[in-house]
């Protein structure tokens, strides 16, 4: 069984996700043209470990966000289409 436990809001989670996912996808675009900076891959395997943490925290709290994630509140029913659209949620487009 899973343990998940959060101490942060669903906005300031989010927040979290978006900032170390901005870091991880440009020390991404660095390494590909650095492919032996070793501080470049540690910063990155960092920053990457972090964020699939936050993502994992995020999924047992309030629903998966990416399709690695789908499974950590380990239910028998397709979690996507449970979860309220974007669109749909407080501040949306309606």
């Amino acid at each position: 069984m899973t343990y998940c436990q959060t101490t942060s809001s669903k906005g300031s989670l989010l927040q979290k996700i978006n900032e170390i996912s901005f870091a991880v996808n440009d020390i991404h675009l660095f390494l590909d043209t650095h492919p032996c900076n070793e501080k470049a891959m540690a910063f990155f395997q960092e920053m990457n470990e972090k964020r699939n943490q936050l993502l994992h925290e995020y999924a047992c709290s309030y629903g998966p966000l990416t399709i690695e994630t789908a499974n950590d509140r380990e239910c028998s029913t397709w979690q996507w289409t449970e979860q309220p659209f974007p669109w749909e949620q407080e501040g949306g487009c309606r």
